[in-house]
């Protein structure tokens, strides 16, 4: 029966398109150079499995000092518990008696899990699932610039960590915010804040985690934070290069894609559509890069097509049957997008992974 998948040693010309493919040497690359950061400031770091879902590059992550794993949703963190992990972070309020009891589940064969609550609702539902002989424990979640989830004052993340100490089959584990880039100070101030609070109250906050890629080699300026979390540092995306947290040598993930029709001088269309490629802009105004001909400008997607403005490059883009290589907007998305990713070393097939955790977003 013919696979789609090719089999290690197939050259990367020969990979069926679109197919996201990964690099080696630059993946192990920028796993290495995180991991030495972090140590060399006394950072913990946690990395975030989203952006890869794949078992085999989180055991790499752990192999290269990582504390645990920070997952999203229930379902994705339990994925890497049937691989084996035993420490990880879902960073999701998680409401409602489905989800509670598939909670409960994995805290019976996970040594160390942890949650996020914001509000009182998450607490009490957290509360009334567990109890004193196996206790859950709970960080508070704080909006420190982010404006997404998150206790608005250090002052409101007492009052919830007091609820959590006060619920005997829940155990207070400290603080947690995913912020906005460039947003250091402000999250010294709200960390070393709310943990002077705790202390007059007699409140042990273990962990102070804080996270995000575009701010990654940044961490070291919030002297509060213990750990930091991130994710898209692995790939790395067309994003990440333009924040300044790396250069077009550390991008790991590209997209295969095949020019299948050039309608006019000005108009190339690929085959790798939103299906493929993510919509996400990412203040972008346009939906990816492709390699070499930085001037061509993919300007819409369809389920199986992309459109490119090859205006600039005319007769010189490549013609009908080529395959050119696409940098992502945001490499998360594509991972999710696909059952199996392609890694190669130099062009050449190394392996085709499972991508385990796709789809798992309950």
């Amino acid at each position: 029966m013919y696979s789609p998948w090719p089999e290690a040693g197939t050259p990367l010309d020969q990979v069926a398109t679109p197919m996201p493919v990964i690099d080696e040497d630059r993946m192990a690359a920028n796993i290495q150079r995180t991991q030495a950061y972090c140590d060399a400031h006394g950072k913990a770091f946690r990395p975030h499995i989203k952006t890869h879902k794949i078992v085999s590059v989180a055991e790499a992550q752990r192999d290269a000092g990582a504390v645990g794993l920070n997952c999203q949703k229930i379902s994705e963190a339990e994925v890497f518990a049937d691989a084996g992990f035993d420490d990880i972070l879902i960073t999701y309020n998680i409401l409602g008696a489905a989800k509670l009891r598939r909670l409960r589940t994995l805290h019976e064969r996970v040594a160390h899990l942890s949650v996020v609550a914001d509000s009182a609702v998450t607490v009490e539902g957290l509360a009334g699932a567990f109890d004193a002989a196996r206790p859950l424990t709970v960080l508070v979640e704080c909006d420190t610039g982010g404006k997404r989830c998150g206790v608005q004052t250090p002052e409101a993340a007492v009052a919830l960590a007091e609820r959590i100490v006060a619920a005997p089959g829940l155990r207070f584990g400290g603080l947690l915010t995913y912020p906005a880039p460039g947003g250091a100070a402000a999250i010294e101030a709200f960390l070393s804040g709310t943990m002077a609070l705790l202390a007059a109250k007699g409140i042990d906050c273990p962990v102070r985690s804080s996270g995000g890629s575009p701010d990654l080699f940044k961490a070291h300026l919030v002297p509060s934070a213990t750990e930091h979390r991130a994710g898209t540092y692995v790939y790395n995306d067309r994003s990440m290069v333009r924040a300044g947290h790396s250069t077009r040598a550390d991008l790991a993930m590209h997209i295969l894609a095949t020019v299948v029709s050039r309608p006019t001088d000005t108009r190339a269309v690929l085959d790798a559509g939103s299906k493929a490629l993510t919509s996400d802009l990412l203040g972008f105004s346009d939906y990816g890069e492709i390699d070499g001909f930085t001037e061509a400008r993919i300007l819409s997607l369809s389920e199986e097509h992309a459109v490119v403005d090859i205006s600039a490059y005319g007769a010189a883009f490549p013609p009908i049957g080529s395959v050119v290589r696409i940098v992502p907007n945001h490499t998360c998305v594509v991972s999710n997008l696909f059952d199996r990713m392609v890694f190669h070393r130099d062009g050449i097939v190394t392996r085709v992974e499972d991508v385990a955790a796709r789809g798992t977003v309950w």
